[in-house]
């Protein structure tokens, strides 16, 4: 068990943690999607969304950090811990997304805050499997 950050709040978490369950879910899921369903259009929306995100007259870290915004506007979870992950891996830090899921509460209302809360332990989560110590 691990316990994250060294806020009053800190949370207790085991592994493996439902982080590692959706990134196993995500690729059983669109393995079969992809492979077994066989289905040009889908396939053709999968990999529309793979090219939204790569380098153009933005940059692929800006791309990942606008669908952050995005997916906490949409209330989407499964979304947010997807783009959190991208965004970590892209190197925006913690006060950087902190200050894109403020932009995000202010587009969404308070009806974003439960999912700024999931977000906020989806950060958690991230940096204790980046540093499991």
């Amino acid at each position: 068990m691990v316990l994250l950050n060294d806020s009053p709040a800190r949370i207790a978490v085991s592994t493996p943690n439902r982080l590692d369950q959706f990134d196993a879910y995500r690729a059983r899921m669109n393995a079969r999607i992809l492979d077994e369903k066989d289905h040009l259009g889908i396939k053709r929306f999968f990999n529309l969304d793979t090219a939204a995100y790569r380098d153009g007259a933005l940059d692929g870290k800006t791309k990942e950090l606008l669908g952050l915004v995005a997916s906490m506007v949409l209330r989407c979870n499964d979304c947010i811990d997807y783009h959190l992950e991208q965004c970590v891996e892209a190197g925006w830090t913690d006060d950087e997304l902190d200050d894109a899921m403020n932009v995000a509460l202010i587009v969404g209302g308070s009806i974003v805050i439960p999912h700024l809360r999931h977000a906020v332990e989806t950060m958690d989560l991230l940096h204790a499997r980046a540093d499991p110590g």
